[in-house]
């Protein structure tokens, strides 16, 4: 039963760039070609390779025709999911009233399976500008195998489909350039579209300057650590470890950091660059509250990202080995599942591991050991995620501490509290900012391929400027990928983004948070705003708009 709120937002219109204000008479214009021509993708992608980049202008009106297209929610949810919904079926019935659009059930699964619903104007209605992706749901599934391709392939041919929109992260649109591919090489006129969807905001390049579902995210952990810092100020007797979303990139903790100024923000990729070890990293918090409690604050609050521990040098390495023996080869994970006593399953994989590997996994907690053994994905990779690095930090920091205390008479009050900033993130209502960009990205899909495009990202540019300022595009996927090993085998991948430690914005958070440490300058956001005055109604990422 939806709240008052959520009725209210059903009713919200997102506003669109002007450009789209007339869909009938735009066209794409190709701007050269981006991907250069002796790459090492051309015999992987021959029949995508070498795709213009494509820019939205006016044009003349053009004769319409009814299009069919089905979209898919890949991966992990993100706020505004349901408005790229809402954009594809109001443009798609703006060109034509006779148009369709199916969603397919439960992820990519879906589409390999013909598991789908039509959505229509009553079906949607309750679900605009909500949040999650419950409309149709999500999932995981990659579409990998020769079978699999097939399957997708009669799917689409079943559905008489014009289009394919893949809403998803960076694994999910190298599978839709995959597809697009795959799809023009047995001789089928479906089109693939993909659509940047990450909360972590690891999915940028120079075209992709944000993910949506970033924006919503960032603004509720920043109102939820907001709130934990006005509690470690009023109580004065905690010290907050909070982990944060983000795997493989530490851009929530930057743009959350920088939104409420805790006393500590660990940035997994400067940990990496300075080769700091788990003792580094402990001397560094330790430091933190040493000094602190030497001013009598004997409190505060530390940013971690969930995949800090695969940026420590000798864990990386650890990690590495572990995917590799877990991943490919089943029997190892099966007779660890197998043994009974924990130290029979740690000794049993040790065998198999480096020194150096070997070595590391020692230096963890016997709990720690055994996330990592165990905690796997359906493809038998660790997951990082489920890591209890605030825990691990805690307990490393409460041994130095114990040892230095020992040493002189300081008195250091160490009262720890682990939390964890995650899912509350993914699902949670859009900011009227992801609501506004998704709407267009829903309308730039239809867009594409309308125009006949495949193998092309949806992508929006100068979003740190004002709506009527954006603008759209399509940039051939081929262009965002590189070949990267992964578990023996070299394959086609959309590179992560990762933070840029030589970027004017992370040059600022060094600065300024050399002020946090002993200072109180805890900043509370409060939560997302949808009514009132328009900086914090339609406010945007800290990182975005600061990032020259």
């Amino acid at each position: 039963m939806p709240s008052t709120l959520q009725k209210i937002r059903m009713e919200y219109q997102p506003l669109l760039p002007p450009l789209l204000n007339d869909i009938h008479s735009l066209a794409l214009i190709p701007t050269g070609n981006l991907v250069v021509k002796d790459s090492a993708l051309a015999h992987l992608f021959p029949h995508t390779y070498q795709r213009p980049h494509l820019k939205v202008a006016k044009s003349q009106i053009q004769e319409q025709f009814p299009m069919r297209i089905g979209f898919v929610f890949s991966g992990g949810q993100a706020a505004g999911g349901h408005n790229i919904a809402s954009g594809l079926f109001d443009s798609l019935k703006k060109l034509h009233v006779d148009s369709q659009l199916f969603g397919f059930l439960g992820g990519p699964d879906g589409i390999v399976k013909n598991k789908y619903i039509e959505i229509n104007a009553e079906v949607l209605a309750s679900y605009r500008n909500q949040g999650g992706f419950n409309l149709i749901g999500a999932g995981r599934t990659k579409i990998e195998t020769s079978q699999q391709f097939l399957a997708a392939a009669q799917t689409v041919k079943d559905l008489k489909l014009d289009g394919l929109v893949i809403v998803g992260g960076d694994d999910s649109n190298t599978n839709a350039a995959l597809l697009a591919e795959y799809f023009l090489s047995q001789g089928m006129a479906t089109k693939v579209i993909g659509v940047p969807k990450t909360i972590d905001g690891d999915l940028k390049n120079e075209f992709i300057e944000l993910s949506f579902g970033f924006d919503s995210a960032t603004k509720t952990y920043s109102e939820f650590v907001g709130n934990i810092l006005v509690d470690a100020l009023s109580a004065e007797k905690y010290t907050f470890f909070i982990k944060l979303m983000g795997r493989t990139a530490s851009h929530i903790v930057l743009e959350v950091a920088l939104n409420t100024h805790p006393n500590l923000a660990l940035i997994g990729e400067e940990v990496e660059a300075q080769g700091w070890t788990l003792q580094d990293i402990t001397h560094i918090i330790a430091d933190l509250i040493i000094e602190r409690a030497k001013s009598g604050k004997n409190y505060g609050a530390i940013l971690i990202p969930e995949g800090l521990i695969e940026f420590i040098p000798e864990y990386k390495i650890l990690i590495k080995e572990l995917n590799t023996l877990l991943s490919t080869k089943p029997i190892y994970a099966e007779k660890i599942e197998s043994l009974i006593p924990n130290q029979e399953k740690i000794n049993y994989i040790k065998a198999f591991l480096s020194l150096k590997a070997q070595q590391s996994l020692q230096t963890l907690p016997e709990d720690i050991q055994m996330q990592l053994l165990l905690d796997r994905d359906p493809h038998g990779n660790v997951q990082v995620a489920k890591i209890d690095t605030e825990r691990l930090l805690i307990e490393t920091v409460r041994q130095e501490l114990t040892k230095r205390l020992a040493q002189n008479s300081s008195v250091v009050k160490f009262n720890p509290q682990p939390l964890f900033c995650g899912y509350e993130g993914r699902a949670c209502l859009p900011s009227n900012f992801d609501s506004q960009y998704c709407y267009t990205l829903g309308h730039l899909a239809t867009l594409l391929i309308q125009a006949g495009a495949t193998g092309y990202m949806a992508c929006i540019q100068k979003l740190n400027e004002p709506i009527e300022n954006w603008e759209l595009c399509g940039v051939p996927l081929v262009s965002m990928i590189h070949l990267e090993e992964r578990h023996g085998k070299t394959k086609p991948v959309i590179k992560k983004a990762l933070v840029e430690l030589t970027s004017p914005i992370f040059n600022y958070f060094k600065q300024e948070s050399v002020k946090w440490r002993l200072n109180d300058d805890y900043i509370n956001p409060g939560p997302m705003q949808f009514f009132g005055p328009e900086e914090i109604t339609h406010s945007k990422p800290f990182t975005l708009m600061n990032k020259k």
